[in-house]
C-alpha cells in the first residue's frame, strides 16, 4: 500500500499521521514537548525538542502504517520564530512562539510613526507582536552577536516549517512557503515576495530569510538516513491555511474553523486579496502550480487561546484532569450564572486586536462553582469565534450560510451546539476532523499525482454531524451584547502608563 505522510507541528505537540488514498487515517503518533515561560508574557520553545519530537513521531507513525510513503506534507504551528546556526544547524536562542508578547512596546512604536496603513497594504496584517517581523527583529537585537552574524549570512531564519524543512534536508534547503511567508509582516501579497521596505523598517537584512516556495510543489528530498527512504517534501502550509484546504474549501466564501490551541477561522476569497475593514487578516491561502490550487487569499480571524483556556482549567486552575473532563463538568450546569471568562492571556486577536488585555473572570458570586466556570470557559471559545464571524461576514458582504468546524475541540458537541447558538446558522463537523494533517497531505498528493485534483478531494469531504441553532434571536443578541461588556473589562490591563 502507498501513502502520504503529514507532519504537523503544533503549538503543544508534533504529530504525524498517515493517510491513505481516501483520505482516511491509517496511522497517528503524538509527543507533547515543554512550554517556556521565562517572564509574564513571555512564551518559548526548545527548536531543537520540537524536531526530535517530530522526527520520532514520523518514525512511529511509518512503522504503524507499513507500506510505501511517496509523499511528505508540512504544516505547523504559524508565527513561531526560530534563529539558527547555518554551519552546525543549531538554534542561536530559543524558539519566540506566536503567543508571545514580548514585542508589543516595539508594535506600538510603529503604530505611533504612522506605519499600520503601510503595514496593512502590503501584507495584510495588522501591527501586532502575533507575527514573526517583530520577534525576529528582537532576536537580532537581543541575541549577543546575531545581528553582526545574520548580516554576514551566518544565520538563518525561518519559521517552524522552514525549520523542519532544514532538518529533514540535513541543511541543504532554507524555504518556507507562501502561507507562512505572509504571516511574518515581512512579505508582500501583491509581488508575493519579501518587501525591501519593510525589512528596512524591521531593520531585518534579506540574508537571513528564507526562499519562498509554492506549497504544493516538488520541494526537496528527504535525507535518506532520516526514513531510510528517499520521500520527496511536496507540500507545506500553515496549519489555518492547510485545514481550509483539508476541509475542501476551495470555492471563494467557503469558511471554515479551527479549535485547536488558539481558534481560527479562514474564508476562502479566490484569487484576489481582499481588504479587511473590520479587523480581519488577509492572508496566502496556498500557492500551488496546478489549476486546483494556484494562489488563494483568505480573509482570517485569529482567535488566540482556545483549546488553550481548557489547558489552563487543567493545568493552571486544576478544576480537571483532562481536557475532555470539561464537556461533561460545563454540563452539570443549565448556564454559567452570568459569569463570563475572557481567556486574554496572551492579549486579544480578532477584532480587539490589544496586546495589553489580560485574562479577566467577571460575574461571579458565592454560588459560582468549578462547573460554571468551565461552562464560561466553553463559551468563551465559541464567543470569541462569534466576533469573528461577525467580522467576516460584514468584510466580505457575503452571508455565510454554515461553518465547516475541525480541531481536536471540534468533537466536543456541547461546544458545536454552543457555536450554533451562538452563529445563529449551522455547524458541520467532518468525519475526518484531522483536516490540518489531512490538508498538508492532500498538497503534498497532489504534486506527486497521488491524487487527481480539487475535485476528487471535494468527494472525499463528508459530514459527520450537523449543529443547528437553538437560541431564539433575542437571547443571541443578549448574550453577545454581554459578553462584549465583559470583554471591555479585560483590555488594557498590562499597559503601564
Amino acid at each position: 500500500m502507498k501513502y502520504v505522510l503529514a507532519l504537523d507541528q503544533g503549538t503543544t505537540s508534533s504529530r504525524a499521521i498517515v493517510f491513505n488514498r481516501e483520505g482516511q487515517v491509517v496511522a497517528l503518533a503524538q509527543r507533547e514537548f515543554r512550554q517556556i515561560f521565562p517572564q509574564p508574557g513571555w512564551v518559548e520553545h526548545d527548536a531543537r525538542e520540537i524536531w526530535a519530537t517530530q522526527h520520532a513521531v514520523a518514525l512511529e507513525a511509518i512503522e504503524k502504517a507499513g507500506g510505501e510513503i511517496v509523499a511528505i506534507g508540512i504544516t505547523n504551528q504559524r508565527e513561531t520564530t526560530v534563529l539558527w546556526d547555518r554551519a552546525t544547524g543549531q538554534p542561536v536562542a530559543n524558539a519566540i512562539v506566536w503567543q508571545d508578547r514580548r514585542t508589543a512596546p516595539r508594535c506600538d512604536e510603529l503604530r505611533k510613526a504612522g506605519k499600520a496603513a503601510l503595514i496593512q497594504k502590503k501584507t495584510g496584517l495588522v501591527i501586532d507582536a502575533y507575527f514573526s517581523g517583530t520577534k525576529l527583529q528582537w532576536l537580532l537585537d537581543n541575541v549577543p552577536g546575531a545581528r553582526k552574524r545574520a548580516e554576514a549570512g551566518e544565520l538563518a531564519f525561518g519559521t517552524v516549517d522552514s525549520w523542519l524543512l532544514w532538518n529533514l534536508t540535513r541543511g541543504r534547503l532554507h524555504g518556507t512557503d507562501a502561507s507562512n511567508a505572509s504571516r511574518t509582516l515581512l512579505f508582500n501579497l501583491h509581488t508575493m515576495d519579501w518587501d525591501d521596505e519593510l525589512l528596512r523598517l524591521l531593520d531585518i537584512p534579506r540574508a537571513v530569510l528564507p526562499q519562498v516556495l509554492p506549497s504544493s510543489g516538488l520541494l526537496a528530498d528527504v535525507e535518506t538516513s532520516l526514513f531510510e527512504a528517499s520521500i520527496p517534501i511536496a507540500g507545506i502550509a500553515g496549519d489555518q491555511q492547510a485545514a481550509t484546504f483539508g476541509q475542501a474549501c476551495f470555492a471563494p466564501g467557503m469558511a471554515k474553523n479551527t479549535y485547536g490551541t488558539g481558534c481560527f477561522m479562514l474564508m476562502n476569497t479566490g484569487a484576489t486579496p481582499v481588504a479587511s475593514r473590520n479587523r480581519l487578516l488577509t492572508t496566502v491561502g496556498w500557492q500551488g502550480p496546478q489549476a486546483a490550487h494556484r494562489t488563494a487569499y483568505c480573509l482570517e480571524g485569529s482567535v488566540f487561546m482556545a483549546g488553550a483556556t481548557v489547558q489552563w482549567l487543567r493545568d493552571g486552575l486544576q478544576v480537571i484532569q483532562s481536557a475532555p473532563e470539561v464537556e461533561s463538568l460545563a454540563a452539570q450546569v443549565e448556564d454559567t450564572g452570568d459569569v463570563y471568562l475572557v481567556p486574554a492571556f496572551a492579549g486579544l486577536g480578532t477584532p480587539d486586536w490589544d496586546g495589553y488585555a489580560r485574562g479577566t473572570l467577571v460575574g461571579m458570586t458565592r454560588g459560582t462553582t468549578r462547573a460554571h466556570i468551565a461552562r464560561a470557559a466553553l463559551e468563551a471559545i465559541a464567543l470569541q469565534s462569534a466576533d469573528v464571524f461577525d467580522a467576516m461576514s460584514r468584510d466580505s458582504r457575503i452571508a455565510l450560510k454554515e461553518l465547516r468546524v475541525d480541531g481536536g475541540a471540534s468533537r466536543n458537541n456541547l461546544l458545536m451546539q454552543m457555536q450554533a447558538d451562538f452563529l445563529g446558522v449551522p455547524v458541520v463537523r467532518p468525519q475526518v476532523t484531522e483536516t490540518t494533517a489531512l490538508g498538508a497531505a492532500y498538497l503534498a498528493g497532489l504534486a506527486t499525482g497521488y491524487w487527481s485534483g480539487a475535485d476528487e478531494i471535494s468527494a472525499q469531504w463528508k459530514s459527520d454531524r450537523r449543529f443547528e441553532p437553538r437560541l431564539p434571536e433575542g437571547e443571541r443578541r443578549a448574550k453577545l451584547a454581554r459578553w462584549r461588556q465583559a470583554v471591555e473589562r479585560s483590555k488594557g490591563w498590562a499597559q503601564r502608563e
